[in-house]
This record gives structure tokens, sequence and C-alpha cells, in this order.
């Protein structure tokens, strides 16, 4: 028996049902005159940047039904994709517009439409049906749908994808957690956005890295929607030609200009008009490829003239087979109909940005948000219980190596202040690993946010509820706790509250620091180097390796802004006012020691200490979420954005605290 894939599905209430969410009408794509430029540095050194033109002129028209864009590797036809989707930086385009049923995009219109990226972009700890959900809960908005009519969306768009089998029982798969197969991914990724029932679906080379069936099944199921009457746009590498005879209409590109547009079982007759002989069984997207590389050249006698004059006045960069098009019947058909539709391309037309829209408000945003980062969070073993086990056994370690410190002079003093200095070091350097958080899920970010699921400031703030809590502070309640009467410290439970909140807020003052790096740049490497500078000038400036007294009054002030000296000074008056320490002869209280130190231990001389540790965290906070709110969310060619796709594909989440081994690491590495 044939499966859903294949096509054929039972008359039931269900089928109906899910019939109703997936015919609506597509929209028509014109397009006129589009140039787009990018910005390239040959090297580091050279100052400004050269413009690229990746698009030279480029018109055209896509109908419901199934739009392939076509090409060799840098032709531009991503560009062409992510430009006609608005996923490109509007300060490229030079010239052209797009338009929507003969409209300008808005951002109604843009709710309309839906992008798969090429990599599967999905939350790998959450199933495939906790990831529909998760969408739908998102881009469906509540006053428009219930939670049981979003349930059915979820499961029409299940059972339309035909992943009923692993819908529940797999997670799509983590580093950790063996998931569901390629196939399985990008189908769910597909899912993600059919939640919304788009008419309007853009896809970048679906079945990259897919094998040929499964690559040939997804074709069949992009097939099957647009026959729905939704308008499918993709682009698509080297298609076998099984996959091929799907289209219903194909677009060639070559150099950044078409070579071919219109029908696609007519691509090879025009091509063959223009003297190309195609062997037969050869595959024709083969064919086109090879024409494109130039491994074909035109036989002489079948030859258009058309082909042979352009090809004699062309030289340099000039693309003859673009030339072929313009002079082409396709091509005047193409004009023709822009012309009969009244659109005109204004070449100085400023590009037009369109803001984002949100289906649901902020409330609601941050409450589903917040949930998935805790279920992402209890799913990710070296994330949550590990990292509590580990905290609570190198409390007991700390506890051991300084164990009941004695109130006799010298040790009373010297393993105090030692073991202070190393509980802040561990607090503050323990942290390093947030400075992955926001460079991990970058992509994932930026995918969710450009897509209209969620805003800047409610991704922002999940991570800080959901995510900043549990794994720092809980953490360091359990550390403290268990660290603090093994070393036997001061007997007083206020004392023990206030080392529990000076520790905390050491702790979060080093994670805002790392979070203002992690949405500063989107490289690990660069993010380890930026986040451990400061922390060496902050241990040095702490009080305990030098005294601050005899620097250098230039550089003196540094000390303003050491989280180390901070913590340090906040540990000690706590621990030390009301102290009395003795050996045969001497008597030193806890007073002389700090006055000696030039620390004020005044109520308000601890309690500045705490402020300046939360200013220093707001701080850090504000800027990193400026930060975020500026990362480029427009669609690129960036090397690093693929390099933590790849992180995210693995399931990579380093965001366990690993006080002394990340330590010891870094420093074996010089790091």
């Amino acid at each position: 028996p044939k499966s859903k894939m294949e096509g054929d599905s039972e008359p039931s209430t269900e089928a109906e049902e899910a019939a109703v969410y997936f015919q609506i009408p597509g929209p028509m794509i014109t397009f006129q005159n589009i140039s787009y430029c990018v910005s390239v540095k040959k090297n580091l050194l050279q100052r400004s940047a050269e413009e690229k033109e990746i698009l030279r002129n480029v018109s055209g028209i896509m109908k419901p039904g199934m739009n392939a864009i076509l090409g060799p590797t840098g032709s531009g036809k991503t560009s062409l994709l992510d430009v006609i989707a608005g996923r490109k930086d509007p300060r490229g385009l030079r010239s052209g517009q797009v338009l929507v049923d003969n409209q300008i995009m808005t951002s109604e219109l843009r709710l309309r439409s839906a992008y798969v990226v090429q990599d599967d972009i999905l939350m790998g700890t959450l199933t495939i049906k906790e990831n529909l959900e998760f969408s739908a809960n998102l881009r469906l908005p509540p006053r428009e749908f219930s939670a049981e009519e979003k349930k059915l969306k979820v499961n029409a768009v299940i059972r339309e994808l035909s992943l009923q089998d692993c819908a529940d029982t797999k997670h799509i798969g983590t580093e950790f957690i063996r998931g569901v197969s390629g196939g399985e991914r990008k189908r769910c990724s597909i899912g993600m956005e059919l939640i919304t029932s788009p008419s309007l679906l853009f896809l970048d080379e679906p079945t990259t890295g897919l094998d040929a069936n499964t690559a040939f099944s997804i074709i069949r199921l992009l097939h099957r929607l647009s026959r729905n009457g939704k308008t499918i746009i993709f682009s698509i590498h080297q298609p076998r030609y099984s996959i091929f005879r799907q289209f219903d209409h194909l677009t060639l590109m070559n150099k950044g200009e078409i070579i071919f547009a219109g029908p696609a079982e007519k691509a090879v007759g025009y091509f063959e008009g223009l003297g190309y002989k195609c062997e037969p069984f050869n595959n024709p997207a083969d064919f086109f490829l090879d024409i494109t590389n130039g491994e074909i050249a035109p036989c002489t006698d079948m030859a258009t003239p058309g082909l042979q004059s352009a090809s004699g006045m062309l030289s340099g960069d000039k693309n003859p087979l673009a030339l072929c098009y313009k002079e082409s019947e396709f091509c005047s058909q193409v004009e023709e109909q822009l012309k009969q539709m009244g659109q005109v391309a204004d070449p100085s037309a400023t590009p037009v940005h369109i803001r984002a829209s949100y289906a649901t408000p902020f409330h609601y945003q941050l409450m589903v948000v917040c949930g998935r980062t805790v279920k992402n969070i209890l799913r990710n073993p070296q994330t949550s219980y590990a990292q509590l086990a580990l905290n609570i056994v190198f409390g007991i370690l700390v506890g051991l190596i300084y164990y009941q410190i004695p109130n006799t002079i010298p040790e009373a003093l010297q393993n105090r202040i030692g073991a202070f200095f190393f509980l802040v070091i561990n607090m503050i350097f323990g942290n390093l690993s947030a400075v992955e958080l926001f460079i991990s899920e970058r992509v994932l970010f930026i995918h969710e946010n450009a897509s209209g699921y969620y805003r800047t400031s409610v991704y922002f703030l999940s991570k800080v509820f959901a995510d900043l809590i549990p794994n720092r502070i809980v953490p360091v309640f359990l550390f403290s706790g268990v660290s603090y009467y093994m070393m036997g410290l001061k007997n007083a439970t206020d004392a023990f509250f206030l080392y529990c909140l000076t520790m905390s807020l050491v702790s979060l003052a080093a994670v805002s620091l790392a979070f203002l790096v992690s949405a500063s740049v989107g490289s690990f490497a660069v993010a380890n180097v930026l986040i451990a500078l400061p922390y060496v000038f902050m241990m040095v400036f702490g009080g305990f390796l030098v005294n601050l007294n005899s620097m250098l009054s230039w550089l003196s002030w540094l000390k303003w802004i050491s989280i180390f000296r901070y913590g340090l000074d906040a540990l000690t008056i706590n621990e030390m006012k009301g102290q009395v320490f003795t050996n045969n002869y001497t008597i030193v209280t806890g007073e002389m020691y700090m006055t000696q130190q030039s620390i004020d231990y005044s109520p308000w001389g601890f309690w500045q200490n705490e402020v300046a540790l939360l200013g220093i965290m707001i701080v850090c906070m504000l800027m990193a979420y400026v930060q975020l709110r500026r990362i480029n969310k427009w669609k690129n060619s960036n090397p690093q954005q693929k390099q933590n796709v790849k992180h995210m594909k693995t399931g990579l989440q380093s965001q366990m605290c690993l006080p002394l081994s990340w330590y010891v690491q870094h420093l074996r590495q010089g790091r």
C-alpha cells in the first residue's frame, strides 16, 4: 500500500480539517530590474570595502505552483530567493522592487509567507510535536485560535507531513540524545512554517544533505502543497530527473543574471534552440549546469544567429546566455505581463524596510519562550542535574581544603582571605561558559526573531528568568550552604545569608559581563579571549595579589570596576567584623586587620560593595540587550553563522559551570 507521503489519504473528519488548513490561494510574486550588491573586503587591512554586484537587473514572475531557482554555486540563486523573501539587507538593494499580488510587501503580507532555511534550525531537546506546538503558540493569535484549535492545527500538520510515527516518540536530537532522521528534521522545519497556513512558502535548497529517496519525498510534499494553491519558491542545486519533473516554473541563474525563466518542460527545447545538444537519458538539470559551467559548447551548425552575434560582441565578464534570454520570447512574455500589471521599477526608489509584526502579545511570548528554555535545561544533563551535583561536590571539596578554619594567628587570617579569594575566582571563572549562551543559539534566535516568533526582549528575558536563575543562582546557594559551615566561618544566621548574597551577586555580575561579550561577537574563539582579558585584569586589581594603595595613580582607577575587589571586600567584612584572633602573645581583631588593609567595615562600607556588584550586573545586562538588538538579522553567507548552525545540530550546549576543570584547561591552553 502507498504511504500518505505518496499522496493517498483516508476520508475522515481529520482529513477534511487538514484540507481547510492547506487550501489557501497562493499569491503572485513579481520583481523587476532587481540589482543587489554586497560589500567585500579582500583583507583585514583594507579600510574601505568594495561593492560586488551579485544580482544584475533581474526580472520575473512567480505564480502559484512549484517555482524552482536553479544554478551553479555562486550563481545568485539563493540571493535572488532571499531578496524576493525580504531576508536580505535592504541597504544592498540598488534598484528594483518586489511586489506581492501587485502590492508592496507589508507586515500583514509578511505574516502570510514563510521561509524554511537550508539548515534545519530546531531545538534539539524538544520532540517534533513540541517544536510544532511552540510555533503554533507563538504564531497563531490567541484571540483567533483557542488552545484546542492550536492542537488541531498541529495534528493536521503532523498528518500532512506524515510524521505521526515520530511526533512524540523522538527528540530532534542533540549531542547526547539520538534524534530523528534528516528527512524527518526537514519535514519538521517545513511544518514549523506550515503552522501559519502560509500561502507563500520560500525554501533555501530543501534537498541539500538528504539522500535521493528522502529528497524526492520532500519535493513530492512541496508539490502536493502547491496543488492546494500555494506559491512555492525554492532554490535547488542539482536535482535528479524525478525531482526536476515536479517543477512547474524554472528560473536558471548564472553570474547573477537570469539565463532562462519559463515553464520547466520548455527549458531543454530553449537551449537546444541555442545550439546546445542534450544527450539522450541525460538529466536536464545536469544539462543546464554543464551549460552554465561552460562544459558544453553550442554546436556551430545549430547555434542561433542571436547567440553567435552575442558571443562576438561580448568581452570581459559579460554573459552571452543572459543576453540571449533577454532577446528570447520567454523574456518578452515576462516583460509584457509586468507591463500589463502596471509595474514600473524606479531605480532611485528607497528600499522599504518591513517592520516586525507579531501575532501574540509580549507576556504570552515570554511565558512560552521561558517554558521552552526550562525544558531545554532540564533535558540537557550537562546544564541541569550535572551542574547541581558538580557544585555540591565542589563545595565539599572546598570545605575539606579549608575545613574548620581556626581562630589562631596566622592561620586564621591567611586561610580566611585565601579561601575568599579562591571562592571569588571560582564564582567568576566558573561562569566563563556563559559566554557561549547567545553564540550557540544565535542562529536559532536570528531565524525565529526574523520569522516573527517573538520579540528580542522576550528572548533576552527568557534567558534571564529561565536560564540565569536555575543555572547561576540555585547552584550558588547549594555551594554556599555546603562550604560555609564546613569551613567553620562565623556562626551567625545573618552572616550566612549575607555570604550567600555576596556569592550570588559576584556570580551574576560575572555572568552579566559574559552575556555582554556573548551578545557582541559571533565567534567562540573571540569571545573566550574578550571575556578572559577583563577577568584577569579584575583579578589583578582585586586587592589580593597587589596592594591597591601602592599602585600607580593612573592605573588605580581600574579597582572601581573590579568584581574581584567588591566580592573580596564584602566577604572579608562579613566574616571579619566582630571576630577576635589570637596566638600566644598577640590579639588581633577583624577590625584591626581591615583597617590595615584600608577596608571600610562600616555598614555602608559593606553594602556599597553589594550595590557596586548589582550596578555592574545591571549595566552589563542592559548593554547585552542593546548588543542583542544590534545583531544583524539579515540573511548572509557568514561562515561563522554556518559554524554556529553546526553546533546547534550537534546540540552543543556549553552552559554548564565547570569551575575547576574549565579554569585548569584554559590555563594549560594559555588562554
